[in-house]
């Protein structure tokens, strides 16, 4: 859904997130760390000073070469930033239980999977007279927390994390074969087909607790609660990259609160800089660990991030990660990849050598083939089950303006292949006329090759409201039906748009085009060009089938939402 069909216009970030500013305005306590042993020789450290207010961090700049959809304004970094470094109240400890994110995520996920399971398979075995209601009820909440908990969604590193559906499902497929083997251990007599129709509302109702639970942690974490207090240790033009990588978006747990750059140059990301690490491996690790350890007690770290690179070599490394590790202090390795899913990541060591390899994009194969029937069956049934509302919707066009009920427009498919997308009509009868005039007139809203315009005078009434329910995509189930367009994929760009793309651009025409896809669940207009091109190529690469699942599960809530629909 939301294809753009016709042009549609991009807002200014809704609110630009300025709630985060207050962040660096509350108070709190400060919570110190726990100590971490020194390693030999450490250099003894006097304690950080005590700072009034925070720093004006300076927000960094664009990383070349790094995509960044979802960008966060230059404020959200600044207070996640200062927040972070100061310590105050809402800060992730590393390794507390379930750090400081929301006392109630834990109680309230185990009561909604308990009463999910137990309630409703107890209410439709005691209403058809089956035996043993309750005790059935009992047993399948305690297999439900059972599966669960062996699948680590009760960890703190996994509460409010994700909002997806394809986790729950796999739950729930497993949930089947324990309550199945259970059932044949028991001789349990009651009829099968009743006790699926009484787990049936368990994974709802998880993935609803699931969703409330990730958009809370999202939100305070555009406030820098919750989040994981992060040293960078490299060469500065690596440092670059990845803190401003990691400051473009705040939808992770991960906040840069200082760097040790490798050799003298400068860093410009704006991230603290208190020491340095020689730009030639010192004779000994003690030197490099001491300053590093140093570095984590200052800005009060809970995970050093080591960016490998010429200065920073193999066995320098190597030896860097002994000290943290014999200090206890957490640390990760960035292996200089981007938006590579980690379903096509395989782990090797040949020689000592540590290796990821990496599978290419799924293009052909029997998950394609799958794919394609499913999309035409799911086609087919949508056609024929909304043949009424469109019927309604074709009366509501006519009556409200006068023109065709359909727009017809030229789009471009898998592998640059052109086709007839269909819609409904939601703007005036010569929209494409008028489109000139408001680009002359410097209406257009986006920064890149679409057009755009919240307020398009274009749009009628009629069209306002299609677009706001995404109702005017429903048609594109006959390109579906054709071969065409795909329920779930990128974007279908115009003609005009196809001739302005570079080579990174066209891989978006690797895949068929979808109604709904990644751009539709993270806010459509309001995504600048290079933030839409970003999330298409993202899902282009990293294509599967739980993620069309779960794009699809999260359309419904993107199109209630509303968010960019315009």
């Amino acid at each position: 859904m939301s294809v753009d069909g016709e042009p549609r216009p991009r807002s200014a970030r809704a609110g630009a997130r300025q709630h985060a500013v207050g962040a660096m305005t509350q108070g709190g306590d400060a919570r110190a760390p726990r100590p971490i042993p020194a390693a030999a020789p450490p250099p003894t450290l006097p304690p950080p000073p005590v700072i009034p207010a925070p720093p004006v961090i300076p927000a960094p700049p664009v990383a070349p070469g790094l995509s960044r959809p979802a960008a966060a304004p230059p404020d959200t970094y600044r207070a996640r930033a200062a927040h972070a470094l100061h310590g105050w109240q809402g800060v992730h400890r590393a390794h507390s239980s379930y750090g400081d994110k929301a006392p109630w995520y834990l109680p309230s996920t185990l009561a909604a999977d308990t009463l999910g399971a137990a309630l409703p398979l107890t209410a439709v075995l005691d209403r058809t007279g089956q035996p043993h209601a309750a005790a059935c009820g009992a047993a399948a909440a305690a297999a439900w927390l059972a599966v669960r908990a062996f699948r680590r969604r009760y960890t703190s590193d996994a509460l409010g994390e994700s909002s997806g559906l394809t986790a729950v499902l796999g739950d729930w497929l497993v949930l089947l074969g324990v309550l199945a083997v259970l059932r044949t251990a028991f001789d349990e007599r009651a009829d099968a087909s009743l006790a699926l129709a009484g787990i049936a509302l368990a994974p709802l109702v998880a993935a609803a607790t699931r969703t409330a639970t990730h958009r809370h942690l999202a939100t305070a974490r555009r406030s820098a609660h919750a989040v994981r207090r992060v040293l960078v240790v490299g060469e500065p033009s690596a440092a670059d990259d990845v803190v401003g990588h990691l400051a473009a978006r705040t939808d992770h747990a991960y906040v840069v609160v200082g760097a040790v750059p490798v050799g003298g140059a400068k860093l410009a990301c704006g991230a603290p800089v208190t020491t340095r690490l020689g730009a030639v491996a010192p004779t000994g690790p003690a030197e490099d660990a001491g300053i590093v350890l140093g570095a984590v007690r200052e800005h009060r770290a809970e995970l050093v991030l080591l960016l490998p690179g010429p200065r920073l070599d193999a066995e320098r490394l190597r030896r860097l990660s002994w000290a943290l590790h014999d200090a206890d202090v957490p640390l990760a390795v960035v292996p200089g990849l981007v938006d590579v899913g980690v379903q096509r990541v395989q782990l090797d060591a040949p020689a000592g050598l540590t290796l990821l390899h990496i599978a290419p994009p799924i293009r052909d194969g029997a998950p394609v083939v799958l794919k394609a029937a499913l999309d035409r069956t799911g086609a087919a049934l949508g056609l024929l089950l909304l043949a009424p509302l469109f019927a309604v919707l074709a009366a509501a066009i006519r009556i409200g303006s006068r023109g065709p009920v359909f727009h017809r427009q030229v789009r471009y498919g898998r592998a640059c292949v052109p086709f007839t997308m269909w819609k409904f009509r939601t703007m005036v009868a010569d929209a494409e006329a008028r489109r000139a005039e408001l680009e002359r007139s410097g209406g257009n809203e986006n920064d890149g090759l679409m057009f755009k315009m919240r307020r398009d005078p274009r749009i009628t009434p009629v069209g306002r409201l299609l677009r706001r329910w995404s109702l005017d995509e429903l048609p594109q189930l006959l390109n579906v039906l054709r071969g065409e367009m795909s329920l779930v994929g990128p974007r279908p760009p115009l003609p005009d748009e196809v001739a302005r793309y570079d080579e990174v651009a066209r891989r978006r025409l690797a895949v068929r085009p979808g109604i709904t896809g990644l751009w539709q669940v993270s806010g459509r207009s309001e995504l600048s060009w290079d933030e839409t091109l970003a999330i298409d190529l993202r899902y282009v690469d990293n294509w599967s089938p739980a993620g069309d699942v779960d794009v699809m599960a999260r359309t419904l809530r993107a199109v209630v939402d509303g968010r960019g629909a315009y």
